[in-house]
């Protein structure tokens, strides 16, 4: 079954011997000999290339889940679901996972010194089977309900610019007045510029920015030297708002606080790396984020 994963995988016998450091005619005679004893033709052979058949992908299916579960029973035979151990895969947007989750990584590494930390920090909605991720922090509402989700706070977006802006251009005093400024937008937030405010986000400011970044630090840097008005979640702004580089406007009209998660795909047994570095995160990001500070 291990063969024929990797071959179907590989998409060829030779990448697959080179997989399982073993020669191309032995792979071959290993499909072959499994075909033979299904009595079942599991791939189509051309002279390039080999394609499952629908049983092949019926079958491809049926031994993933079976080599996954006597993974699972070697592992909880071995005791590898008591202690930490492998590497452990972590997934959370850009600047909250550089602010946050990092020193979290961190700690749970040194408290086990036997496990290998792998931090993904993207701005982007990742999939954590196919990507293999153990675990994400995920902030805003869930698009879905195929994972394990904890909750752990919430944090505001707010308007921000530089004092200096404010005295030149002047504070805006509704969504509306947002269109006669000069706007700072960061795409790795909104595809679309529009602003939406009010309990119900039913408030919408369509804007027109002068400058678009690809990051939101990017965007902040621009809004700290004078550049104009931008809209970035309230923990990536902490030290600004309290050196007073950067003033928040529009508060009484901002939508309500986006949730959040620390994600995880259920599993029958759950490693030991996994569970100890959620509840690790939970207790701390709740700590951080539970308490209303953000929201």
């Amino acid at each position: 079954m291990t063969v024929f994963v990797k071959v179907a995988e590989a998409g060829g016998f030779a990448g697959a011997a080179r997989q399982l450091n073993a020669s191309p005619p032995t792979v071959t005679r290993t499909i072959a000999l499994l075909e033979e004893t299904l009595g079942a033709r599991l791939f189509v052979r051309t002279t390039r290339s080999i394609k499952l058949t629908d049983i092949g992908e019926r079958y491809l299916d049926d031994c993933r889940r079976i080599i996954a579960e006597v993974q699972q029973a070697e592992a909880a035979a071995s005791g590898s679901y008591a202690a930490p151990t492998g590497t452990l895969t972590v997934s959370a947007p850009v600047l909250f996972g550089r602010m946050h989750v990092l020193p979290i990584l961190n700690a749970f590494l040194e408290r086990h010194p036997k496990l290998i930390g792998h931090a993904l920090f993207v701005d982007r909605m990742t999939n954590l089977v196919e990507e293999g991720i153990d675990v994400a922090v995920r902030i805003g509402h869930l698009p879905d309900a195929s994972y394990v989700a904890r909750t752990v706070g919430a944090v505001r977006r707010v308007v921000c610019a530089a004092p200096d802006y404010w005295r030149r251009h002047g504070v805006p005093q509704s969504p509306d007045d947002l269109s006669r400024h000069r706007i700072i937008g960061s795409t790795a937030a909104w595809s679309a510029f529009e602003w939406r405010f009010g309990a119900a986000s039913d408030i919408v400011a369509r804007l027109s920015p002068v400058l678009s970044c690809n990051t939101n630090d990017a965007a902040i840097a621009a809004a700290e030297s004078g550049m104009g008005v931008t809209r970035v979640p309230a923990y990536q702004i902490a030290a600004q708002l309290q050196s007073g580089a950067l003033q928040t406007v529009l508060d009484e009209f901002e939508e309500p606080p986006m949730p959040v998660h620390v994600v995880y795909a259920e599993r029958l047994h759950t490693p030991a790396k996994i569970r100890g570095f959620i509840d690790l995160a939970v207790e701390r990001l709740r700590s951080e984020f539970g308490t209303g500070d953000w929201a």
